[in-house]
């Protein structure tokens, strides 16, 4: 029932929404640390929040990941959930843009870089690669599906920002995926014996 209702709400928003994202290779893997998730989630930026990025205007890009255990007796649990934004801001002094990683909607810093083009920062944002998003205790035995959702988080611009656009389409960013989860071992190299 939670499938098909995340299915129909996702064919909505894409009705409503006219920048929405595409996601491809999206899978999960098992690795000894943990459940990892890879992805890469293509989106083009409107003109409109290009122009705001120009002018110092910082973007904060979300992504949240939930594992449910579907349960028939009750709603489904929610196993784990995982969250990573990623800032994207230009810096007019230097004419550079920097990408910063952090976890749990904003919070401390992981990782930090800086590109000479919007099109380098961007593409930075849109990898999503080897991300932990469970323990392996969580997640054990079957029955699994993973919620995958991307967006620009419009609650994180400037105040005066977020009344302006509110309403407006070209400033929705976003897309959802929902689907069974199917953990891939990772192929680990071993070295060939001597002969």
């Amino acid at each position: 029932m939670r499938q098909l209702l995340a299915t129909w709400l996702l064919l909505a928003s894409g009705w409503c929404s006219a920048w929405a994202a595409e996601l491809s290779g999206l899978r999960t893997e098992r690795g000894d640390e943990g459940i990892y998730l890879t992805a890469t989630v293509k989106f083009e930026l409107p003109p409109a929040v290009e122009e705001a990025l120009l002018k110092g205007v910082a973007l904060i890009f979300v992504a949240e990941a939930d594992i449910y255990r579907e349960r028939w007796y009750w709603t489904d649990l929610r196993a784990s959930t995982a969250v990573r934004s990623m800032r994207l801001a230009y810096q007019p002094l230097t004419r550079r843009w920097r990408v910063s990683l952090g976890a749990e909607g904003g919070g401390r810093v992981t990782l930090a870089q800086t590109y000479d083009t919007l099109a380098e920062a961007q593409a930075a944002i849109e990898r999503i690669s080897r991300w932990k998003i469970a323990e392996l205790p969580d997640v054990e035995g079957s029955g699994y599906y993973l919620d995958f959702r991307f967006r620009l988080d419009l609650s994180q611009l400037p105040r005066p920002f977020q009344i302006g656009i509110a309403g407006q389409r070209e400033w929705q960013i976003s897309l959802a995926r929902t689907q069974r989860l199917r953990l891939e071992r990772r192929a680990v190299d071993t070295p060939a014996a001597d002969k």
